[in-house]
Protein backbone atom coordinates (compact mmCIF):
# COMPACT_ATOMS: atom_id res chain seq x y z
CA UNK A 1 0.00 0.00 0.00
CA UNK A 2 1.43 3.58 -0.60
CA UNK A 3 -0.27 4.76 2.29
CA UNK A 4 0.76 1.83 5.09
CA UNK A 5 -1.79 1.85 8.35
CA UNK A 6 0.08 2.21 11.19
CA UNK A 7 -0.80 -0.35 13.49
CA UNK A 8 -2.52 0.09 16.97
CA UNK A 9 -0.69 -0.69 20.37
CA UNK A 10 -0.95 -4.34 20.74
CA UNK A 11 -1.21 -5.10 16.93
CA UNK A 12 0.77 -7.44 14.80
CA UNK A 13 1.15 -7.50 11.01
CA UNK A 14 1.63 -11.44 9.89
CA UNK A 15 2.15 -12.86 6.68
CA UNK A 16 0.27 -16.03 5.70
CA UNK A 17 1.42 -18.12 2.80
CA UNK A 18 -1.01 -19.92 1.13
CA UNK A 19 -1.22 -23.27 -0.94
CA UNK A 20 -0.55 -21.38 -4.25
CA UNK A 21 2.81 -19.52 -2.92
CA UNK A 22 1.18 -16.09 -2.51
CA UNK A 23 0.67 -14.68 1.08
CA UNK A 24 -2.09 -13.07 2.63
CA UNK A 25 -1.56 -9.99 5.35
CA UNK A 26 -3.07 -10.76 8.52
CA UNK A 27 -3.42 -7.96 11.52
CA UNK A 28 -3.43 -9.82 14.87
CA UNK A 29 -4.71 -9.03 18.44
CA UNK A 30 -4.41 -11.29 21.01
CA UNK A 31 -6.96 -11.16 24.41
CA UNK A 32 -5.95 -8.45 26.54
CA UNK A 33 -7.56 -11.06 28.99
CA UNK A 34 -5.32 -13.41 30.00
CA UNK A 35 -8.25 -15.81 31.14
CA UNK A 36 -10.64 -14.85 28.52
CA UNK A 37 -8.58 -16.13 25.72
CA UNK A 38 -9.26 -19.82 26.90
CA UNK A 39 -12.87 -19.31 27.12
CA UNK A 40 -13.81 -17.19 23.94
CA UNK A 41 -13.85 -18.61 20.58
CA UNK A 42 -11.16 -16.40 18.01
CA UNK A 43 -12.76 -14.17 16.15
CA UNK A 44 -11.75 -13.68 12.39
CA UNK A 45 -12.68 -10.72 9.98
CA UNK A 46 -13.42 -10.72 6.24
CA UNK A 47 -13.47 -7.19 4.88
CA UNK A 48 -15.10 -5.97 1.69
CA UNK A 49 -14.51 -4.24 -1.88
CA UNK A 50 -12.00 -1.22 -1.76
CA UNK A 51 -10.74 -2.19 1.82
CA UNK A 52 -8.42 -4.76 3.86
CA UNK A 53 -7.32 -5.65 7.21
CA UNK A 54 -6.86 -1.88 8.72
CA UNK A 55 -10.45 -1.21 8.83
CA UNK A 56 -11.15 -3.99 11.49
CA UNK A 57 -7.82 -2.75 13.33
CA UNK A 58 -8.86 0.83 13.83
CA UNK A 59 -12.11 -0.08 16.38
CA UNK A 60 -13.22 -3.58 16.13
CA UNK A 61 -9.67 -5.30 16.94
CA UNK A 62 -8.76 -3.42 20.46
CA UNK A 63 -12.58 -3.45 20.91
CA UNK A 64 -13.25 -6.92 21.12
CA UNK A 65 -9.44 -8.14 22.88
CA UNK A 66 -10.12 -5.99 25.41
CA UNK A 67 -12.99 -8.31 26.02
CA UNK A 68 -11.18 -11.43 25.80
CA UNK A 69 -10.72 -12.15 22.12
CA UNK A 70 -8.13 -13.34 20.15
CA UNK A 71 -8.89 -11.31 16.71
CA UNK A 72 -7.34 -12.03 13.54
CA UNK A 73 -8.00 -9.30 10.68
CA UNK A 74 -7.14 -10.61 6.98
CA UNK A 75 -6.21 -8.92 3.96
CA UNK A 76 -8.00 -11.00 0.77
CA UNK A 77 -5.43 -11.49 -2.55
CA UNK A 78 -5.11 -8.17 -3.97
CA UNK A 79 -6.21 -6.37 -1.24
CA UNK A 80 -3.74 -4.41 1.50
CA UNK A 81 -0.43 -5.65 2.09
CA UNK A 82 -1.77 -8.86 0.63
CA UNK A 83 0.36 -10.25 -2.63
CA UNK A 84 -1.82 -9.84 -5.96
CA UNK A 85 -2.27 -12.66 -8.69
CA UNK A 86 -0.93 -12.07 -11.28
CA UNK A 87 -4.60 -11.92 -13.08
CA UNK A 88 -6.84 -9.05 -13.53
CA UNK A 89 -8.79 -9.16 -11.03
CA UNK A 90 -7.75 -10.81 -7.51
CA UNK A 91 -9.97 -14.00 -6.97
CA UNK A 92 -13.43 -15.40 -6.99
CA UNK A 93 -15.87 -16.20 -4.44
CA UNK A 94 -13.92 -19.68 -4.79
CA UNK A 95 -10.89 -18.79 -4.00
CA UNK A 96 -10.77 -16.06 -1.60
CA UNK A 97 -13.22 -18.25 0.54
CA UNK A 98 -10.57 -20.98 0.66
CA UNK A 99 -7.85 -18.53 1.59
CA UNK A 100 -9.54 -18.06 4.63
CA UNK A 101 -10.33 -21.49 5.25
CA UNK A 102 -6.37 -22.45 4.68
CA UNK A 103 -5.62 -19.76 7.29
CA UNK A 104 -8.21 -21.37 9.97
CA UNK A 105 -7.50 -24.50 9.17
CA UNK A 106 -3.43 -23.78 9.91
CA UNK A 107 -2.95 -20.94 12.32
CA UNK A 108 -6.37 -21.61 14.81
CA UNK A 109 -6.54 -24.44 17.06
CA UNK A 110 -9.93 -23.80 17.80
CA UNK A 111 -13.43 -22.93 15.92
CA UNK A 112 -13.66 -19.40 15.33
CA UNK A 113 -16.75 -16.71 14.66
CA UNK A 114 -15.70 -15.66 10.99
CA UNK A 115 -17.16 -12.19 10.39
CA UNK A 116 -17.77 -10.70 6.96
CA UNK A 117 -18.56 -7.12 5.80
CA UNK A 118 -20.28 -5.97 2.67
CA UNK A 119 -19.06 -8.24 -0.04
CA UNK A 120 -16.71 -10.09 2.56
CA UNK A 121 -20.06 -11.22 4.07
CA UNK A 122 -20.88 -13.06 0.96
CA UNK A 123 -17.67 -14.56 1.64
CA UNK A 124 -18.75 -16.00 4.63
CA UNK A 125 -21.89 -17.17 3.82
CA UNK A 126 -20.21 -19.10 0.81
CA UNK A 127 -17.77 -20.35 3.65
CA UNK A 128 -20.58 -21.62 5.99
CA UNK A 129 -22.65 -23.49 2.97
CA UNK A 130 -19.81 -25.50 2.20
CA UNK A 131 -18.38 -26.84 5.95
CA UNK A 132 -20.53 -30.12 5.33
CA UNK A 133 -20.21 -30.02 1.66
CA UNK A 134 -17.76 -33.20 1.77
CA UNK A 135 -17.63 -32.87 -2.42
CA UNK A 136 -16.39 -29.68 -2.18
CA UNK A 137 -13.80 -30.19 1.05
CA UNK A 138 -12.25 -33.10 -1.11
CA UNK A 139 -11.47 -31.17 -3.87
CA UNK A 140 -10.51 -27.83 -2.17
CA UNK A 141 -9.63 -28.58 0.86
CA UNK A 142 -10.63 -28.26 4.49
CA UNK A 143 -13.14 -25.94 5.45
CA UNK A 144 -12.94 -26.08 9.68
CA UNK A 145 -15.87 -25.96 11.68
CA UNK A 146 -16.72 -22.64 13.12
CA UNK A 147 -18.20 -21.75 16.60
CA UNK A 148 -20.35 -18.81 14.65
CA UNK A 149 -20.78 -16.44 11.94
CA UNK A 150 -21.77 -12.77 11.84
CA UNK A 151 -23.09 -10.86 8.58
CA UNK A 152 -22.24 -7.02 8.76
CA UNK A 153 -24.06 -4.90 6.41
CA UNK A 154 -23.49 -7.96 3.85
CA UNK A 155 -24.47 -8.21 0.45
CA UNK A 156 -27.63 -10.51 0.53
CA UNK A 157 -27.06 -14.51 -0.92
CA UNK A 158 -28.84 -13.25 -4.49
CA UNK A 159 -25.96 -11.21 -4.38
CA UNK A 160 -25.81 -7.24 -5.57
CA UNK A 161 -27.95 -7.17 -8.78
CA UNK A 162 -31.57 -7.11 -6.37
CA UNK A 163 -30.07 -4.24 -4.87
CA UNK A 164 -29.09 -2.06 -7.12
CA UNK A 165 -32.06 -2.86 -9.46
CA UNK A 166 -34.32 -1.59 -6.60
CA UNK A 167 -32.29 1.26 -6.36
CA UNK A 168 -32.61 2.15 -10.37
CA UNK A 169 -36.66 1.50 -9.67
CA UNK A 170 -37.04 3.24 -6.52
CA UNK A 171 -33.98 5.48 -5.75
CA UNK A 172 -32.37 6.46 -9.06
CA UNK A 173 -30.49 9.51 -7.79
CA UNK A 174 -28.76 7.24 -4.91
CA UNK A 175 -28.39 4.49 -7.78
CA UNK A 176 -26.42 7.22 -10.19
CA UNK A 177 -24.44 8.00 -6.92
CA UNK A 178 -23.80 4.61 -6.05
CA UNK A 179 -22.63 3.61 -9.37
CA UNK A 180 -20.47 7.02 -9.55
CA UNK A 181 -19.26 5.96 -6.53
CA UNK A 182 -18.55 2.25 -6.22
CA UNK A 183 -18.33 1.38 -10.13
CA UNK A 184 -16.44 4.63 -11.15
CA UNK A 185 -14.73 5.17 -8.03
CA UNK A 186 -15.60 8.53 -7.39
CA UNK A 187 -15.58 8.02 -3.80
CA UNK A 188 -12.15 8.04 -4.42
CA UNK A 189 -11.72 11.81 -5.51
CA UNK A 190 -15.06 13.43 -3.90
CA UNK A 191 -15.06 13.77 0.18
CA UNK A 192 -18.95 14.44 0.29
CA UNK A 193 -19.25 11.47 -1.90
CA UNK A 194 -17.04 8.84 0.35
CA UNK A 195 -18.81 9.88 3.21
CA UNK A 196 -22.25 9.95 2.16
CA UNK A 197 -21.50 6.00 0.67
CA UNK A 198 -19.66 4.98 3.31
CA UNK A 199 -20.40 6.66 6.65
CA UNK A 200 -23.04 8.41 8.44
CA UNK A 201 -23.76 12.46 7.98
CA UNK A 202 -21.84 13.28 12.18
CA UNK A 203 -18.73 11.98 10.86
CA UNK A 204 -15.73 14.06 10.84
CA UNK A 205 -14.42 15.02 7.92
CA UNK A 206 -10.79 14.73 8.78
CA UNK A 207 -11.79 11.32 9.77
CA UNK A 208 -13.37 10.57 6.35
CA UNK A 209 -10.60 12.16 4.60
CA UNK A 210 -8.16 10.08 5.97
CA UNK A 211 -10.12 6.24 5.70
CA UNK A 212 -10.66 7.77 2.17
CA UNK A 213 -7.00 7.49 1.34
CA UNK A 214 -6.49 3.99 2.61
CA UNK A 215 -9.21 3.01 0.60
CA UNK A 216 -7.86 4.74 -1.90
CA UNK A 217 -4.88 2.47 -1.64
CA UNK A 218 -6.44 -0.41 -0.26
CA UNK A 219 -7.91 -2.24 -3.61
CA UNK A 220 -4.58 -3.11 -5.53
CA UNK A 221 -7.16 -4.89 -8.34
CA UNK A 222 -11.13 -5.53 -8.42
CA UNK A 223 -11.98 -8.22 -5.76
CA UNK A 224 -13.84 -9.91 -8.17
CA UNK A 225 -15.56 -10.14 -11.56
CA UNK A 226 -18.74 -9.15 -11.06
CA UNK A 227 -20.86 -10.57 -13.14
CA UNK A 228 -19.08 -13.81 -12.91
CA UNK A 229 -20.30 -13.56 -9.45
CA UNK A 230 -23.38 -13.03 -9.70
CA UNK A 231 -23.84 -15.58 -12.42
CA UNK A 232 -22.76 -18.12 -9.33
CA UNK A 233 -25.21 -16.69 -6.79
CA UNK A 234 -26.97 -17.17 -4.85
CA UNK A 235 -25.03 -19.05 -2.39
CA UNK A 236 -26.29 -22.81 -1.06
CA UNK A 237 -28.29 -22.65 1.49
CA UNK A 238 -27.70 -24.32 4.97
CA UNK A 239 -29.76 -26.46 7.03
CA UNK A 240 -31.51 -23.97 9.79
CA UNK A 241 -29.85 -23.65 13.16
CA UNK A 242 -26.94 -25.74 11.54
CA UNK A 243 -24.45 -22.86 12.58
CA UNK A 244 -25.23 -19.73 15.01
CA UNK A 245 -25.50 -16.96 13.02
CA UNK A 246 -25.73 -13.06 13.67
CA UNK A 247 -27.36 -10.76 11.10
CA UNK A 248 -26.30 -6.79 11.19
CA UNK A 249 -27.56 -4.31 9.23
CA UNK A 250 -27.38 0.05 9.59
CA UNK A 251 -29.96 1.58 9.18
CA UNK A 252 -28.24 4.53 7.57
CA UNK A 253 -26.40 2.38 4.93
CA UNK A 254 -25.97 4.02 1.25
CA UNK A 255 -25.34 0.89 -0.33
CA UNK A 256 -26.46 -2.27 1.38
CA UNK A 257 -30.75 -1.38 1.77
CA UNK A 258 -32.97 -2.81 4.83
CA UNK A 259 -34.53 -5.20 1.87
CA UNK A 260 -31.39 -6.39 1.29
CA UNK A 261 -30.53 -6.89 5.17
CA UNK A 262 -34.00 -8.72 5.27
CA UNK A 263 -33.57 -10.93 2.49
CA UNK A 264 -30.41 -12.19 4.40
CA UNK A 265 -32.18 -13.10 7.52
CA UNK A 266 -35.16 -14.25 5.75
CA UNK A 267 -32.33 -16.76 3.58
CA UNK A 268 -30.72 -17.77 6.95
CA UNK A 269 -34.38 -17.93 8.98
CA UNK A 270 -32.58 -15.74 12.07
CA UNK A 271 -34.04 -11.90 12.44
CA UNK A 272 -31.44 -9.45 11.26
CA UNK A 273 -30.79 -6.67 13.88
CA UNK A 274 -30.73 -3.12 12.89
CA UNK A 275 -28.06 -0.53 14.67
CA UNK A 276 -29.50 3.30 14.47
CA UNK A 277 -27.01 6.12 13.86
CA UNK A 278 -24.39 4.10 11.80
CA UNK A 279 -23.85 3.78 7.97
CA UNK A 280 -22.43 1.07 5.58
CA UNK A 281 -18.65 1.12 7.23
CA UNK A 282 -19.80 0.64 11.05
CA UNK A 283 -16.75 -0.81 12.11
CA UNK A 284 -15.71 2.55 10.74
CA UNK A 285 -18.09 5.09 11.56
CA UNK A 286 -18.40 8.17 14.60
CA UNK A 287 -20.53 5.63 16.66
CA UNK A 288 -18.75 2.21 15.60
CA UNK A 289 -19.21 1.65 19.27
CA UNK A 290 -22.92 0.77 18.77
CA UNK A 291 -22.41 -2.64 16.25
CA UNK A 292 -19.53 -3.73 18.33
CA UNK A 293 -21.78 -3.68 21.27
CA UNK A 294 -24.60 -5.69 19.15
CA UNK A 295 -22.04 -8.08 18.72
CA UNK A 296 -20.31 -8.51 21.71
CA UNK A 297 -23.70 -8.95 23.64
CA UNK A 298 -24.65 -12.38 21.24
CA UNK A 299 -21.30 -13.44 21.29
CA UNK A 300 -21.70 -13.49 25.16
CA UNK A 301 -24.76 -15.48 24.71
CA UNK A 302 -23.17 -18.07 22.43
CA UNK A 303 -20.54 -18.65 24.56
CA UNK A 304 -23.34 -19.67 27.46
CA UNK A 305 -25.25 -21.15 24.90
CA UNK A 306 -21.64 -23.89 24.09
CA UNK A 307 -21.75 -24.76 27.77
Amino acid sequence: MAVRYELRPGQNRLRHELPSGLSMEVIAQGSADESGGDLNPPLVFVHGSYHAAWCWAEHWLPFFSGRGFDCFAVSLLGQGESDAPYASVAGSLQTHTADVADFINKKLSSPPVLLGHSFGGLIVQYYIANIRDEQYTERNGLFPNLAGSVLVCSVPPSGNSGIVWRYLFTKPIAAFKVTRSLAAKGFQTSLPLCKETFFSAAMEDHLVQRYQELMKNSSQMPLFDLRKLNASLPVPSVPKSSIQLLVVGANDDFIVDAQGIRETGEYYDVPPIFVEGVAHDMMLDCSWEKGADVILSWLKGLRRDQR
